[in-house]
C-alpha cells in the first residue's frame, strides 16, 4: 500500500549533504544544524536568497555567480602562478618552506569550507562524509609533498560544488515560480471605497476588484458579467480562458482586459493555488526508491571505501619487497578522491527533481518522486468518463413523459431536487427549467450513491436517477434503457414512472489523440463508469478504447480495478469525482482532473492534472520515463567510470588527475545530464 503524504510541509531545504542532496524551501527560515549545505559559500547563498523577501525569482544574480566562483577564482590564479614558477619560470626563492606556504595559501579559499563542514559531520556523527574524504584527501596529498595536486583536487571540487548550487538553483526556481501566482495584496471593496490589504485578512463574501493586469489572491466567484483571464499559473496553458457572471475563478489567475469583481469563496490558505503550492512543496518528501537505495548505498558505501584505502596503503608492507610508504599513500589518496559519491547524491534526487519541476511546468502535480518511477512503468491505465474524457458539460437532448402527468409541473419539482446536487446532471436541468422554485416544498431528500436522488412532494414520493433507482424501488416501466443511446434519467412520482429525460455530453477534443498516444507507449485503455452502458460503449467506440464497463456503482469499479492488480499489473486510475476517491486510493497511481475534480479525489491522488486536458496523462506517464531513463543514465556513468579509474588508481595507473574527473568530472556530467529535462519539451 502506497503512502499518501498529508503533512502540510511548510519548508524544505535545498542542500547537498551526503544523506540528502536536494530539498526544496518554500518559506523564509534557515538552514537546521541537519541540513547543511556542502560549502559555507553555498550556505551564505542559500541565507541569503531564502531570506531575500522581495526575490521572487530565485534564480542566482550574476553579483552571486561571481561571489561563489571568487573564492575558486583566486585559488586558480594563484594555482597557475605556483606551476608557472614550479615547471616553466623556475625562481630560485619559490623552494622549502615558502613553496610551501604559498600552496598552504592557495589551498585555504577552497579547502578551508570544506574541512569546516568535515568537522561539522563528523560532530554530528557523520565521520564518513565526502568532506571528510576530499579533506584527508588532499591533507595527504600535502604530506607526501604533491602541492599542487592537492590543491588541484579541492579546487576542482569547489568549482564543481558551485556548478552543483546553480544547477540547484535552477531547478529550484521552476518550482517556486509558482509562488509568484500568489499575491500578497488584494484591492476590496468596503463601504463603496477600494481598499488594498493583504490576501489572508480578506473575508469570505467580500468583493475584490481586480485590474486588468493583476493576478487573483483568491478562489472566488465572477460577479462581473464577463472577463477573460490567462489561467497558465494553474493550468500551463496561455490560452485565455473567459469566464461568465457566476462562474468561478481561481488565485492566480491574471485578468486580461476589463475591470472584474470576485465574490471571495475560500480561504487564502485553503485556494486552489495554495493547494497546488503545498503539493508541490511536499512533492520530494516522497522518495523514489531508486533515491532511497542510494542514500542508504552511500552510507555504507562511503566507510567501506575508508578501510579499502587504508588496505591499500598498509597491506602492500607485507607482501611487496620493495614497499614505499608514500607511493602506496599516494594510491590509498586517489582511491579516496575516486570514491566520493558526489555523482550519484547529488545528480539522482536532481534527476528526480527536475522531473518533478517539468512536469508542474506543464500542469501536472506529482505528489512524490516515487509516482514518477512507478507511472514510468505503468502497464493500464484505467478512467472515469464524464469528466475524465467528456467535458462533463451535460445538456437536456429529449424529455419523455407519460402524457398523463403534466411535463412541466414534473419538470419544475425534478428541478428543485436535483438542486441538492452537484452532479453536471443537475446543472444541465436547471439550464433547461431555469431557476429551481423556491414554493416547492420537498421532505426527506437522500442521494443513493450510484442511482439518484430521492424525496416526498406533497406525500407523495419522487424518485430521479437512472433506471437501477427505478429497479431498487420497484418502480414498473415498459421502455428497454438499452435501445437509448444518451445518458438517461428516469422519474417517478407517486410509485408510479413517469417517463425519462435524455442527456448528452460531449467528448473532449485531446480525448482520441490521448488514447493513440496511451497505445504508441503500449498501454491498455479501460474506461469505468456509473453512466449506462450503452452511452460508455459509445463513446469507448469513439475513442478506441480497448475495455469498457457502464453501470457501476463505486465499489464495481474498485473490483474492476482489483482484478487487473491480481494479474500483476500495475494499474493508474484517472478519475474526477467524489466516488472516484475510492478506487483512485487503491491504484498503484491515482490521477485526479484537479479544474473540475472533487477536493476529495485530488486530495486522495499521487497525481494532478491541472487544466483537466486527458493529454496530460500519456505527457505525465512520458516525463516520468525521461526520468527514470536519466536516473539511470547517471547512475551508469557514475558506477562504471569510477570503478574503473578505482582499478587503476589501486595498481598505480592513474594520478590525481585522473581522479578529480572520476569524481567531479563526471558529478558535473551527470548534473548536466539531470538537468536536460528541465530543457525538453512534452
Amino acid at each position: 500500500m502506497k503512502h499518501k503524504h498529508k503533512d502540510n510541509v511548510q519548508h524544505k531545504q535545498l542542500c547537498c549533504t551526503q544523506e540528502e542532496k536536494i530539498h526544496i524551501q518554500t518559506g523564509t527560515k534557515h538552514l537546521s544544524q541537519d541540513e547543511d549545505c556542502c560549502s559555507s559559500q553555498k550556505n551564505k547563498h542559500h541565507k541569503d536568497s531564502d531570506n531575500d523577501e522581495h526575490d521572487h525569482s530565485h534564480s542566482v544574480s550574476t553579483d552571486n555567480v561571481f561571489k561563489m566562483f571568487l573564492p575558486a577564482i583566486i585559488s586558480l590564479v594563484l594555482l597557475l602562478t605556483g606551476i608557472v614558477m614550479d615547471y616553466w619560470l623556475p625562481q630560485t626563492w619559490f623552494t622549502n618552506w615558502v613553496r610551501v606556504v604559498w600552496y598552504v595559501v592557495v589551498y585555504l579559499p577552497v579547502g578551508l569550507p570544506v574541512i569546516k563542514e568535515a568537522i561539522q559531520s563528523i560532530r554530528k556523527g557523520d565521520v564518513f562524509s565526502e568532506f571528510f574524504l576530499m579533506s584527508i584527501a588532499t591533507i595527504g596529498a600535502f604530506a607526501i609533498g604533491e602541492y599542487p595536486e592537492a590543491v588541484a583536487v579541492m579546487l576542482f571540487y569547489a568549482i564543481g560544488e558551485v556548478f552543483q548550487t546553480l544547477a540547484v538553483s535552477r531547478a529550484k526556481a521552476n518550482i517556486k515560480s509558482l509562488l509568484d501566482q500568489r499575491p500578497d495584496q488584494v484591492t476590496v471593496l468596503r463601504n463603496n471605497e477600494t481598499e488594498i490589504v493583504k490576501a489572508e485578512s480578506v473575508s469570505i463574501g467580500e468583493i475584490i476588484q481586480l485590474k486588468p493586469g493583476e493576478k487573483l489572491g483568491l478562489d472566488g466567484e465572477l460577479v462581473s458579467n464577463m472577463a477573460s483571464f490567462n489561467t497558465s499559473a494553474l493550468t500551463g496553458e496561455s490560452k485565455p480562458d473567459t469566464k461568465n457572471k457566476g462562474e468561478t475563478v481561481w488565485a492566480g489567475m491574471i485578468n486580461l482586459n476589463s475591470v472584474a469583481l470576485i465574490k471571495v469563496t475560500t480561504a487564502y490558505t485553503d485556494s486552489k493555488l495554495s493547494k497546488i503550492l503545498e503539493l508541490v512543496q511536499n512533492a520530494t518528501s516522497q522518495k523514489a526508491p531508486t533515491e532511497l537505495f542510494i542514500r542508504k548505498f552511500a552510507k555504507i558505501y562511503t566507510p567501506i571505501v575508508v578501510f579499502l584505502a587504508l588496505a591499500i596503503c598498509l597491506i602492500p608492507y607485507f607482501f611487496v619487497a620493495d614497499y614505499q610508504f608514500k607511493e602506496w599513500l599516494y594510491r590509498a589518496l586517489i582511491f579516496l578522491v575516486i570514491s566520493c559519491p558526489c555523482a550519484l547524491v547529488i545528480s539522482i534526487p536532481l534527476g528526480y527533481f527536475g522531473g518533478i519541476g517539468a512536469a508542474s511546468r506543464n500542469g501536472i502535480l506529482f505528489k512524490g518522486s516515487n509516482f514518477l518511477d512507478t507511472l514510468a512503468s505503468i502497464q493500464n491505465v484505467v478512467m472515469d468518463k464524464t469528466g475524465t474524457m467528456t467535458e462533463g458539460v451535460f445538456k437536456v437532448q429529449e424529455v419523455v413523459f407519460d402524457t398523463t402527468f403534466d411535463k412541466y409541473e414534473i419538470l419544475k419539482i425534478v428541478n428543485v431536487l436535483e438542486s441538492h446536487s452537484t452532479h453536471p446532471v443537475a446543472t444541465a436541468i436547471h439550464e433547461y427549467v431555469g431557476k429551481p422554485d423556491n414554493q416547492i416544498r420537498l421532505d426527506g431528500v437522500e442521494e443513493i450513491v450510484g442511482h439518484g436522488l430521492k424525496a416526498t412532494v406533497n406525500g407523495k414520493k419522487l424518485l430521479v436517477g437512472n433506471f437501477k433507482l427505478m429497479d431498487k424501488f420497484e418502480i414498473q416501466y415498459n421502455i428497454d434503457p438499452n435501445s437509448i443511446v444518451y445518458t438517461t434519467i428516469a422519474v417517478a412520482y407517486d410509485n408510479i414512472f413517469v417517463g425519462y429525460i435524455t442527456i448528452a455530453d460531449s467528448i473532449k477534443e485531446d480525448a482520441k489523440q490521448t488514447i493513440n498516444l496511451l497505445h504508441k507507449l503500449n498501454i491498455k485503455v479501460t474506461m469505468l463508469s456509473g453512466d449506462k452502458s450503452t452511452v460508455v460503449k459509445y463513446v469507448a467506440n469513439q475513442l478506441g478504447i480497448d475495455q469498457a464497463f457502464g453501470d457501476l456503482l463505486p465499489e464495481d469499479k474498485v473490483n474492476r480495478v482489483k482484478d487487473i492488480k491480481a494479474q500483476g499489473k500495475s494499474v493508474a486510475f484517472v478519475g474526477d469525482g467524489v466516488n472516484d476517491a475510492p478506487v483512485v486510493a487503491i491504484s498503484d497511481v491515482g490521477i485526479a482532473m484537479g479544474g473540475l475534480g472533487s477536493d476529495a479525489t485530488i486530495e486522495t491522488a499521487d497525481v494532478v492534472i491541472q487544466d483537466d486536458m486527458p493529454s496530460k496523462i500519456p505527457m505525465a506517464i512520458t516525463i516520468g520515463k525521461q526520468t527514470k531513463k536519466i536516473v539511470w543514465q547517471n547512475i551508469s556513468l557514475a558506477f562504471g567510470v569510477k570503478a574503473i579509474v578505482l582499478v587503476l588508481g589501486a595498481g598505480g595507473l592513474a594520478t590525481m588527475w585522473e581522479a578529480v574527473f572520476a569524481d567531479v568530472g563526471v558529478a558535473l556530467l551527470a548534473i548536466f545530464n539531470a538537468v536536460r529535462i528541465q530543457r525538453m519539451k512534452f
